[in-house]
């Protein structure tokens, strides 16, 4: 068959472990393509999903987290070619899955390091234990299209929280990508959501969304006081994230500490 048009690919959101359009129906072009278009309910579904699906991942065990998070490197490994064409090429692609192995490496040591045994004065004992803070909107830097995306969102995963991300709005397909790299491990439905569109349309909503927890402005644009005041309503965690970072207090950021005071027996 000559001048046969190729099936292009449709980009939709990620929500929930599924693939909806946008409720709106709005789409944007971006990359060359048409890309869904969140939309403020787009945005309020995200954090339902999320919500609902904390605490199953947050009761997880923290080996089992590990092990769940070094599947999605599998998984994008398995795909490299594919993510190598929609980001800066093949170096972005491995970094992104040796960071995504390094924070699988911490799920089941940061208790130890973040939290302990605390001394005191007294007939009981005194721990100190992180704890997921819950739900996490992470405003994805434009650039790296996908190494900005995994750092900010794998931390907040390595805990226990939940994360709806908004994705690069100049460079989304890698986001898109992730996701279904996402829906194809063994990662939980609703634990990780991406939104892809604009910004401005969905990031105040996150802000101020009173079942989300905490959010991350890596990508805020230069619009993060305006998400600060909003964030402010709910006593929200506000953290400003950066595009290339590797560490364990990137994870700790996204934790709260518990302390246990517990009498000694007799």
């Amino acid at each position: 068959m000559t001048g046969r048009l190729p099936v292009k690919k449709t980009y939709k959101l990620f929500i929930g472990g599924a693939f909806p359009r946008s409720e709106s129906g709005r789409t944007y072009e971006a990359e060359g393509q048409n890309v869904a278009s969140a939309s403020r309910k787009d945005a309020r579904d995200a954090v339902k999903a999320a919500r609902a699906a904390q605490p199953g991942w947050a009761k997880a065990t923290a080996y089992n987290r590990g092990q769940v998070l070094y599947r999605l490197a599998e998984m994008i490994e398995a795909r490299a070619g594919e993510f190598a064409e929609l980001c800066s090429g093949r170096e972005e692609v491995e970094r992104s899955i040796d960071r995504i192995v390094w924070y699988a490496g911490w799920t089941d040591k940061l208790a130890q390091v973040i939290g302990g045994s605390n001394p005191v004065a007294g007939p009981y004992f005194n721990f100190t234990v992180p704890e997921p803070t819950g739900v996490v909107a992470v405003l994805a830097p434009d650039e790296p299209a996908l190494l900005g995306l995994v750092t900010r969102v794998v931390p907040p995963l390595v805990g226990g929280n939940a994360v709806v991300a908004v994705a690069s709005e100049l460079r989304p397909l890698a986001a898109v990508e992730l996701a279904e790299a996402v829906a194809t491990s063994d990662v939980p439905g609703g634990v990780v959501n991406i939104l892809t569109g604009r910004r401005g349309d969905v990031a105040p909503t996150l802000a101020s969304h009173m079942d989300v927890n905490a959010i991350d402005l890596c990508g805020a644009n230069g619009v993060s006081t305006e998400l600060e005041e909003l964030a402010a309503d709910n006593v929200k965690r506000v953290v400003r994230g950066r595009a290339d970072v590797q560490s364990p207090w990137e994870i700790a950021d996204f934790l709260e500490l518990k302390t246990v005071w517990h009498p000694i027996g007799q």
